[in-house]
């Protein structure tokens, strides 16, 4: 399987060829979605926050006397029948959200977000970004000449402070390192780039040595 290589000027120069084992693996939905609704839930914090009756601070002074009122017995003011008083299975701000996958399904649902990416032609490499400082115009105008997206996803093979800030300004554009390429941001971006260097680094964080 082969995708176009763009020269750092923007200019197709020749193609490259992807491994089938990472971007030709079997498409498996399932694991896909397991894997978007765990980093989904991973990354949530939870906000809304209620009081139960043993956190409120009511008093503890009996409402009205045992006997002779005709009013059944009242218990204490915290309880949850009461306004004011605690909340019985509300929402709490320590709810734990979080979910895990086996190491081998997280790495299938990769393989197989990269081999839908592939399998519709949205999968490109770059050569190289050419600039010593960032330029968020030389990004911009460099984005201009690849194929016509809304969002883009550019996979780098180690920390390039200089590509990262270029794109950091430019709407729709997302940088993440290839050792931690994910299902979500895969699926979410409607073209994937990969700077060249990027490709064997992939096989090197996600196949298993022989």
């Amino acid at each position: 399987m082969k995708i176009d290589l763009y020269s750092a000027a923007g200019e197709k120069a020749g193609d490259v060829t992807l491994n089938t084992e990472i971007f030709g693996a079997k498409i498996n939905e399932d694991l896909m979605h397991r894997a978007i609704v765990m980093r989904l839930a991973n990354r949530r914090t939870p906000v809304a926050h209620s009081l139960t009756r043993g956190e409120i601070n009511a008093t503890t002074k009996k409402a009205f006397r045992q006997k002779g009122t005709g009013r059944a017995r009242r218990g204490a003011m915290s309880t949850n029948i009461v306004r004011g008083g605690g909340v019985t299975h509300g929402p709490r701000n320590d709810a734990n959200y979080s979910k895990t996958m086996p190491k081998k399904e997280r790495r299938a649902a990769l393989f197989s977000s990269l081999s839908v990416q592939a399998k519709e032609k949205n999968i490109f490499a770059l050569e190289k970004f050419e600039s010593t400082e960032p330029k968020t115009k030389m990004f911009a105008d460099l984005l201009a000449k690849f194929p016509t997206a809304k969002k883009y996803l550019f996979v780098i093979s180690t920390k390039n402070e200089v590509f990262q800030k270029s794109a950091a300004n430019v709407p729709g554009v997302t940088v993440v390192l290839a050792n931690y390429v994910n299902p979500y941001d895969v699926l979410h971006a409607e073209k994937v780039c990969f700077l060249k260097d990027a490709l064997p680094k992939i096989e090197e964080t996600f196949l298993d040595k022989k």
